[in-house]
């Protein structure tokens, strides 16, 4: 609360919504990236509620239900597409409200007389069609975004986290310190990670911590070459030699007054950081040494589509979606610069 009362710190929104092709931007980026993290209610072939003799039952957040629950005669799950056929055509109280779409992201639906990939069909409920296996493209694609973006933003805590702590550092102390780290930073910024994912990947099959260990252990650097500058920026201004005579500790120094007047250098480059988390991933899956099958992943779509170009519907699916996502990050990232542009505020303790 006390930040939305600063006043800076309204001028800055008041500047982020004058970009309206921002402001857009990060609303619709928002409402994706919520819809994404519900995905189990758009994309699922799971019911969400089934009304069966007079109850209720709300498959999606509960237990399984075997097909003899709901009077079919069999033990396994209920298929609630067939179920919902089976209702409408009795034509009683019973009914199956099923997700938009109707298909789970792991579920291979092979469709008779016909080998897929299968084109989009309003029919089938396939709106975007299915992949080689037969699972469909929209489902994938949903789910997809929900672990690119997930991580690309546990990504950005690491690298965070490891870079401004150690920039600050570098900065507030400088002297052999900085030396010491610099040549460190270089040596490891040279070290080309992809092998190093390789490497990982024929030894073991890398999961989704395995590759956002990997990945951070080698992204922090960028982050740190930056706060390293804003902090000896800082550390030169009057206020910073203030609060050392008042006796403030240097950890104080840092928390308390560096790293709030840095906070243009920090904000800029999370939309950039996040857009590249999710490229980086979708990369790693397009070559191989991404997340294991059958994970749903852009990056092994793209790879699908590119191996059946007559199956045009699966590459221009994910080229679309990631299109749209990094346009929609990149126009954010615009109007954070604009709005934290340091020749429109300036911010001293």
């Amino acid at each position: 609360m006390a930040l939305l009362s600063n006043p800076i710190a309204k001028k800055r929104w008041r500047r982020f919504k004058q970009s309206r092709r921002g402001y857009v931007s990060a609303w619709l980026l928002l409402i994706l990236t919520t819809l994404s993290f519900a995905a189990e209610f758009i994309a699922n072939n799971r019911a969400l509620i089934v009304a069966y003799d007079g109850e209720l039952y709300f498959p999606t957040l509960s237990a399984q239900y075997s097909g003899r629950d709901f009077g079919q005669d069999y033990d396994y799950e209920a298929n609630y597409r067939d179920l919902q056929r089976h209702f409408a055509d009795q034509k009683q109280d019973n009914w199956v409200l099923m997700p938009p779409v109707p298909f789970g992201p792991l579920e291979n639906d092979l469709i008779d007389g016909d080998f897929p990939p299968n084109a989009p069909s309003l029919a089938t409920g396939h709106y975007l069609g299915t992949d080689t296996s037969g699972r469909d493209v929209l489902a994938r694609l949903i789910y997809g975004f929900r672990t690119a973006m997930l991580f690309s933003l546990i990504l950005l805590l690491f690298n965070y986290a490891i870079g401004v702590a150690i920039g600050c550092m570098m900065g507030y102390w400088g002297g052999a310190f900085d030396l010491i780290f610099q040549r460190l930073i270089e040596i490891w910024s040279n070290v080309p990670f992809l092998y190093v994912i390789m490497i990982v990947a024929s030894v073991i099959t890398p999961g989704f911590w395995t590759l956002l260990f990997i990945m951070a252990f080698f992204g922090w650097t960028g982050m740190t070459w930056y706060m390293r500058t804003a902090t000896y920026k800082e550390v030169a201004r009057d206020y910073v030699m203030a609060a050392r005579a008042l006796g403030a500790s240097g950890s104080r120094i840092v928390f308390r007054h560096i790293l709030p007047n840095s906070v243009s250098t920090l904000v800029t480059f999370v939309p950039f950081s996040v857009a590249s988390g999710i490229t980086a991933l979708t990369a790693l899956d397009y070559l191989g040494f991404g997340l294991p099958a059958p994970t749903p992943s852009w990056g092994e779509l793209l790879k699908q589509g590119t191996e059946n170009l007559e199956s045009m519907w699966i590459v221009s699916s994910v080229v679309l979606a990631m299109t749209l996502i990094l346009m929609l990050v990149a126009y954010v990232g615009e109007a954070i610069r604009d709005a934290y542009d340091p020749r429109t505020f300036s911010y001293y303790d």
